[in-house]
Parts: structure tokens; C-alpha cells; sequence
């Protein structure tokens, strides 16, 4: 039976291959600062242990960000406890920055302000790049949760290991490992409540945290559905969806620039031309010519873009199609023209 070092070397193996290959691609360097975004989590304090470790061998210096969203009685002390932790790992600088939450106690807007944090250290310090601690139980239920949402490709494919300063080494371990990281080497940590179904980030209409929900409820259920556990094949799911949504975005870059004719704030499509392409194709050029346009991408959901679709392929004089963001879109002449409405 595998013992102790089993884990450790997952997470150890893990993270030594991401950084081989950054330093390969140049995008690491000889001397260069990382941070590790902890928590204070079991995936977390796992996976600085383990920078902290290699970091050395492989000439890199290694510090840690840890944010509190100052939601929760205590954060504050439970983000100075992380900190010292990361610095008894002799991570070095260890940055705790707050999350000002202004009175959006939602998982999406917390991300939000955590990502804004990361990337404020990030910069502040000089680091090349974050890691992050997402493990493949985190990939699954990102799946599932799209999958809940009707979300396209993009979408199902996850979390990707490398996304401009923000890099997940560890997709491929499973959360199970992490915790049995932390208990090999006595690593101190702590279960983030804010995980809870019962959470602070709360929906909209005050409902269950849905990523919680789907990893206390959904996950169980699915498991004992199949006789089997889920997440690997999940996680599978989505780096297919990844390969095919990154192939389809190259093929949307070349329909854009055939399709395209004016420039931001006014967005122009030729119709002819656009209703030629592909769906798959011609979906894609509408969302970024609503983004470009103006509309935030976040609120920008399939029915805006069918809206959009049905003015190119299946026209019959309707009116302008209002989108998030004050855009409005409408067909003139030929062309789809998407600008900020004026009033």
C-alpha cells in the first residue's frame, strides 16, 4: 500500500512539472519571484509546501499572498495564522492583503476581489506569476456547474493550467492527496467555512452556495448513481473541451477578421458574410462583438447572443436587441451594427 511520501510526491511532481515547462517556455527565469495564493486550505498550504521546497533547487524565489475578504468573525486573525504558516515554510515575501467585499457577499463578486488582490500583489512585488491550489476535484464540479448553466465549450473546459500570471499545477491531484500532504508533514490548516453550502457566499435569492452544493451534494449523489466516482472522468470532460474550444477560438480569429469592418465603440459586421460561417464559428464573432462593443462579458449569457443570431440568419424586420452593458444591436443596410446606447 502507498505510504505517506505518496501523496507528497503527487503534489511534489506536480508542481515540478509546471515550472519545468515555464522555465522551458521562457516564461520563468533564473532569480525570478513566484507567490503562492494560500488560503489557508489543505490545497493550498499543500501546494506551498511544496513551492517552498523547489524553489530552491530550481533557482526560483518563492513568496505567498494569502487574502481576507473580512466576511467572517476572525478572518483577520485566521489570515495573519496563514501567513505565519507561509512564512515557517520560509516563503518569503508573505503578503496578506483585504478584499474589500463592499457588501457583495457572493461567490462571484469574492472571486472577483480575490483575483483583483492576486494580481495587486503580483504586481506589487514583482512576482512572474501566482500558483494557485485548484486540484482536480476543483475542475470537476467548474464542469458541472457549466454544464448546469448550459455553457458551451468555452465553458466545459475548466480551468486551464496556465492563464496569463495565474497557474493551477495542481488539476490533476485530487483534494484527497493534498489533505494527505498536510497530515504527512504536520502542516497546519484549516477548513475555510466560507466552503459551507451554508456559507457567506450567498446566491442572489439567498439559495446554497452552488459550488459547495455541488461538491457536498451533487458529487455524492452522481458518484452513487454511477458506482463509481465522477470527478476523474469530469475532469477528463473538460481538458476534450479545452482542445476542441481552443481550436475553435483560432478558426473565430480568422471569421472575425473576415467579418468585421468597424472598431470599438461601433462594432460592424457584414451580415452576408457573417451568416456564411460556421454557428459554432459565427456565435463566437458575436459574443466579441458585443464585448467589444461594451457588454461586460460576465452578464453576457446565451440568450443575448441567440438574440443576436436570429437578427443574421433568421431576419424578418424585428427591432434592436438591447444587451447587457447599455449595448444595443441592430441590422442596418446589411450589417450588424452593435454600439452603447445613447440614452
Amino acid at each position: 500500500m502507498p505510504g505517506p511520501a505518496a501523496p507528497v510526491a503527487a503534489v511534489r511532481v506536480a508542481v515540478r512539472d509546471l515550472l519545468d515547462r515555464l522555465l522551458d517556455a521562457g516564461s520563468l527565469g533564473t532569480g525570478d519571484l513566484v507567490l503562492v495564493a494560500c488560503s489557508g486550505g489543505p490545497d493550498s498550504v499543500a501546494l506551498a509546501s511544496q513551492v517552498a521546497f523547489l524553489a530552491p533547487r530550481l533557482q526560483l524565489r518563492a513568496g505567498a499572498v494569502v487574502v481576507d475578504h473580512g466576511l467572517l468573525p476572525g478572518s483577520a486573525a485566521a489570515a495573519s495564522e496563514t501567513a505565519a504558516g507561509c512564512d515557517a515554510l520560509g516563503l518569503d515575501p508573505v503578503v496578506v492583503r483585504t478584499a474589500p467585499d463592499g457588501g457583495r457577499a457572493t461567490e462571484t463578486a469574492a472571486r472577483e476581489a480575490r483575483y483583483a488582490e492576486l494580481e495587486d500583489a503580483r504586481a506589487a512585488t514583482g512576482a512572474v506569476g501566482v500558483l494557485l491550489g485548484h486540484t482536480l476535484d476543483d475542475q470537476a464540479e467548474s464542469v458541472l456547474l457549466a454544464l448546469g448553466r448550459g455553457s458551451g465549450t468555452r465553458t466545459l473546459a475548466g480551468m486551464a493550467e496556465v492563464r496569463g500570471p495565474f497557474w493551477r499545477p495542481l488539476l490533476g491531484v485530487r483534494r484527497a492527496d493534498t489533505l494527505a500532504v498536510c497530515e504527512a508533514l504536520g502542516l497546519r490548516y484549516r477548513i475555510d467555512p466560507s466552503n459551507a453550502v451554508d456559507g457567506p457566499w450567498r446566491r442572489a435569492d439567498g439559495g446554497a452556495v452552488p459550488r459547495a452544493a455541488v461538491r457536498d451534494r451533487v458529487l455524492p449523489a452522481l458518484a452513487d448513481a454511477l458506482g463509481r466516482d465522477p470527478a476523474p472522468a469530469l475532469a477528463r470532460t473538460a481538458r476534450l473541451a479545452r482542445a476542441d474550444a481552443d481550436l475553435l477560438d483560432a478558426l473565430a480569429e480568422e471569421a472575425w477578421s473576415r467579418c468585421a469592418d468597424g472598431a470599438s465603440p461601433e462594432v460592424g459586421l457584414d451580415v452576408a458574410a457573417l451568416a456564411a460561417e460556421h454557428e459554432a464559428l459565427r456565435t463566437r464573432v458575436l459574443r466579441r462583438a458585443a464585448v467589444a462593443a461594451g457588454a461586460p462579458p460576465g452578464d453576457l449569457l446565451a440568450v443575448h447572443v441567440d438574440a443576436l443570431q436570429a437578427l443574421v440568419v433568421d431576419w424578418h424586420g424585428q427591432g434592436e436587441v438591447d444587451l447587457p452593458g447599455r449595448v444595443v444591436a441592430r441590422r442596418v443596410c446589411g450589417r450588424l451594427v452593435l454600439a452603447m446606447s445613447g440614452e
